[in-house]
């Protein structure tokens, strides 16, 4: 009995020797393309279920392999054995040498980018992007030393992959030939609808917006506050020409693009880069939350006209800080849908100063809350902080700070304008934007014009104006200088200013003109 059994014992263990002999022959043949690796078990090689599916094809969407190499010799990745499995040419699969979490890099010079100044680069950018779309915290690589012309062109979501960094270390130039802008654009270079934008570097875009400015330096809007100020001589000229001759490349259409705009994006930041001569805008955020912008600089001509430096809309949580912003229109302009926007440690000259405005053109609601400007310098700017609204809008200005500005040679450095208008004449209307809780301290320096401008809806009265440590004197070279000017600003000085401003209204307008409204910026 006990020989029969070790019998059936033997034929049991060579059955199993067998068996297990045919299935890593099995495994072998179907995985001939697979190379072993010790962090990875059978059943992954066996296993690719929807969530393999899911998580390896979205990050190529263009049949399943980049179009360039991912990888940059001068920066390696890990090899990370828990990735997921990507496809590659063939329909075989293959085990990846690197984590697309830790961050591709695509140079713009390996998607055929030629960087000579006069070749067209954009598709090469376009497929960069395409690529770079695909690939959580990849980056773009815009090399040093070469100088990319790049027509108009958008880098949208939003399906792109999270935390996309635009390193941009070379010079992006504008075509300045009329027919890459058609009947008109409103931007050239576009990052839209993404999350967790960055772009930085040493790098420059330039606008080339000579070519825009001189074809119609005449048609574009004046800034009202140049009707107050009036030359010695008296024969000042309004927005002189652009002494440049563009005529070699065709008359530019009139609308004239932002040379940088955000988008619709969540915590886009820039940092680092230099962006000079914009047609119009230099640099715009529209309809963004978490903005951060450090260390830049912005330089155009004091007289370019509508040159704006940063231009906030629709957007809120913006810090501006450490950067120097030189242009011919405002060096920020805060406009409607800005609430806690924090801008500090900022130069600004030439341009038109920090803005807040114009707001409720065309009887429109406005409505801007909690904005803090402090630690600023301001040099040969017509404005130094303004907040400035059309008549007959509606909606309100409030919790506004502008601390610790040091101006010089500035032509009006304290300036409400209720009464904003950027033709010849416009209609008074009842209506206005309410103003509230206004608070300037430690505003020091020269100025040129006049010290203080506080013009309000005679309707609707500023409320809770604050005025403390105000002092600045006059420097006169070529204007007529004026005295503080006050009309229905109501609020507190809290300590003697100088000049002494004796036009404010200490306290409360008589009674309550402010209406509850159903469609305030509070509902």
């Amino acid at each position: 009995m006990e020989g029969l059994f070790g019998v059936y014992f033997l034929l049991i263990m060579l059955q199993k020797t067998i068996f297990s002999t045919l299935v890593d022959t099995c495994s072998a043949r179907r995985g001939k393309h697979w190379r072993h690796s010790r962090g990875f078990s059978s059943s992954l090689y066996q296993k690719k279920g929807k969530d393999y599916h899911r998580r390896s094809s979205h990050r190529y969407s263009n049949g399943g392999k980049p179009k360039h190499k991912a990888l940059s010799p001068e920066a390696p990745l890990p090899v990370s054995p828990k990735s997921p499995l990507v496809p590659i040419p063939g329909g075989t699969d293959e085990i990846p040498t690197t984590s697309p979490k830790a961050g591709h890099i695509f140079n713009v010079m390996d998607f055929g980018a030629k960087g000579d100044g006069s070749s067209d680069d954009t598709k090469a950018f376009q497929a960069a992007w395409a690529a770079a779309c695909k690939v959580e915290a990849s980056t773009i690589m815009v090399p040093s030393e070469y100088t990319f012309l790049v027509g108009p062109i958008s880098f949208s979501g939003p399906y792109c992959e999270a935390n996309i960094l635009f390193q941009l270390d070379g010079t992006i130039i504008a075509p300045t030939n009329s027919k890459a802008w058609g009947s008109g654009l409103l931007q050239w270079l576009e990052f839209s609808k993404l999350k967790g934008i960055t772009i930085k570097g040493s790098g420059t875009i330039d606008g080339r917006g000579s070519v825009w400015w001189q074809d119609s330096p005449y048609e574009d809007p004046i800034d009202d506050e140049s009707r107050i100020i009036v030359p010695l001589n008296n024969n000042g000229k309004e927005n002189p020409p652009v002494p440049i001759n563009s005529s070699l490349y065709g008359k530019m259409p009139q609308t004239k693009p932002t040379a940088l705009r955000f988008y619709g994006s969540f915590n886009a930041s820039v940092m680092g880069i230099t962006i000079q001569n914009s047609p119009q805008c230099h640099l715009k955020f529209d309809n963004c939350i978490g903005v951060t912008v450090f260390n830049i600089n912005i330089s155009s001509p004091g007289d370019s006209p509508n040159t704006d430096g940063i231009h906030l809309q629709n957007s809120q949580d913006v810090l501006i800080r450490s950067s120097n912003l030189a242009c011919g229109d405002d060096c920020v302009s805060i406009q409607t849908g800005c609430t806690n926007v924090y801008i500090h440690n900022v130069n600004c000259g030439p341009g038109h100063g920090i803005s807040i405005g114009g707001l409720g053109k065309d009887a429109t609601k406005a409505c801007v809350s909690n904005i803090t400007v402090r630690d600023v310098n301001m040099y040969n700017t017509m404005n130094g902080v303004r907040i400035k609204t059309w008549q007959g809008g509606r909606g309100s200005v409030q919790g506004i700070m502008f601390s610790n500005i040091q101006v010089s040679e500035v032509l009006l450095p304290i300036v409400i304008d209720q009464y904003y208008c950027d033709k010849a004449k416009c209609k008074n209307q009842t209506s206005a934007v309410a103003l509230s809780g206004i608070t300037y301290e430690k505003i020091r320096g020269t100025y040129t014009v006049k010290p203080v401008h506080l013009a309000c809806s005679d309707s609707l009265p500023c409320v809770d104006v604050t005025l403390t440590d105000i002092e600045l004197k006059p420097h006169q070279e070529h204007y007529h200088i004026y005295d503080p000017f006050c009309w229905q600003t109501f609020g507190e000085l809290n300590s003697p200013t100088m000049p002494p401003i004796d036009c404010l209204q200490i306290g409360q307008p008589s009674g309550d003109p402010r209406p509850t409204d159903p469609d305030s910026c509070q509902t």
